[in-house]
């Protein structure tokens, strides 16, 4: 699919954005071993929770609509063939942790792209811990029982945390997996709604055995990660004012906010709430004065990895210098992002020069519209379609489908905001 953007005059009116993807995922597996049933309303519809969803009935989970039959801390059943984890690394690597616990063996398997992305760093602490666990392919699980460890993190991933955790719920001990950047940590406050036996401390996070888990009813909010396009499309393009409705403004999701204040964007909180221990509100955004460039080193990157790609649309409009390090972890996401969005932004009249770890961008730069290829990764696809807005000439990207992902409904909030 080519998708054809046009550049906008101005972006107005309120939206929902997806309910949050990194939420989904672990309500579908943490309410598949509750006891008892478990409510999840506002789930995220794009492929990679629906990949999570399909695992989980594979593996003798009831899931319909809203509701989440939990099976209990054992009684997940092994699959009649490999849990296809579609081109989601979270259901992957969350699943791993999972079913390294289990006494039968799993195999996980994935899309090209899927397959492409390291899987040893989940791999390395589960043996540690006792697992049965290889890759390639990744099949785990069939050895009980497991051991905790503590497990000192070199690598700022999520990811990697919440599958450590999942297996410390099942393992002798305690677990700690300890980070050099705190990142996003909605793995804890689940868990810790639902009973575990789970404790933060600063970097570290402590999980012990845990015999069962309470269900959870919940309403997920609005994926930031969805909504930081919004926030710097809103931000770029002249006399803009956008709404975003429901939120999710977890303090470890939204630096991305935080970096576009200090270079002059306005972003107003409104009616902020809670659910399930996670805070959410309403954000406001309108066309702004850009300030000065962006510098983000390695631990800032770390902090808003996914936002990356939008802010370096951002940046290409700033006076200056802007200078992106630490990043090297977009290397070995869905493309490589580093070089996509060089690639991209280059053809689009861009001074955009990718290194080893980030980028170096020099702005203010006039971009026209192009031909552009996403590498089938949703993230570039829609940085590129915010790219466009500001762009003189018609943009097309080429393989536009991949924000199925996790934003099916993007293109559809795009042409209705201009």
């Amino acid at each position: 699919m080519i998708a054809t953007v046009r550049p906008a005059k101005k972006l107005e009116g309120s939206i929902t954005v997806p309910g949050d993807k990194s939420i989904s995922h672990r309500a579908l597996m943490f309410g598949a071993i509750a006891s008892g049933q478990s409510r999840v309303r506002g789930l995220s519809i794009g492929a990679d929770v629906q990949s999570t969803a399909s695992c989980m009935r594979a593996l003798g989970v009831e899931i319909e609509d809203s509701r989440i039959e939990g099976r209990g801390m054992q009684g997940l059943r092994a699959a009649s063939g490999p849990l296809d984890c579609g081109n989601s690394g979270t259901t992957m690597r969350l699943l791993a942790g999972l079913l390294a616990a289990q006494g039968f063996e799993s195999d996980l398997a994935g899309d090209e792209s899927l397959s492409r992305r390291p899987m040893g760093r989940v791999v390395d602490p589960l043996r540690e811990m006792g697992a049965t666990a290889s890759w390639p392919p990744l099949r785990v699980g069939g050895k009980t029982p497991l051991h905790g460890i503590e497990y000192q993190a070199p690598i700022p991933s999520a990811q990697v945390k919440s599958a450590i955790l999942l297996a410390g719920l099942y393992a002798d001990g305690k677990t700690e997996v300890v980070e050099t950047v705190r990142t996003r940590d909605h793995t804890e406050l689940m868990l810790g709604a639902m009973g575990a036996a789970i404790s933060v401390d600063g970097l570290r996070v402590i999980v012990e055995r845990t015999e069962q888990l309470q269900p959870v009813d919940i309403s997920v909010p609005g994926d930031f990660s969805s909504a930081a396009f919004w926030l710097a499309a809103a931000g770029l393009v002249a006399k803009s004012g956008v709404r975003l409705l429901g939120v999710g403004v977890n303090p470890t999701r939204t630096a991305l906010a935080d970096t576009l204040a200090s270079v002059g964007f306005r972003i107003k909180r409104s009616h902020p709430r809670f659910e399930a221990g996670e805070p959410v509100a309403d954000l406001e955004v309108s066309s702004v004065d850009l300030a000065r460039p962006i510098v983000l080193d390695g631990h800032m990157a770390a902090e808003m990895l996914d936002e990356l790609p939008v802010l370096a649309v951002v940046a290409t409009q700033l006076a200056g210098k802007s200078v992106i390090s630490g990043a090297a972890e977009l290397r070995v996401k869905e493309s490589d992002r580093l070089a996509a969005m060089e690639q991209g932004l280059t053809a689009m009249g861009a001074d955009i020069v990718a290194d080893q770890d980030g980028w170096i961008i020099n702005g203010p730069r006039y971009l026209e519209g192009a031909r552009v290829d996403s590498f089938g990764d949703h993230r570039v696809a829609m940085a590129l379609a915010i790219a466009a807005l500001i762009a003189d000439g018609n943009t097309e990207i080429q393989g536009a489908e991949c924000v199925e992902i996790s934003y099916p409904g993007f293109f559809d909030h795009l042409e209705y905001l201009c």
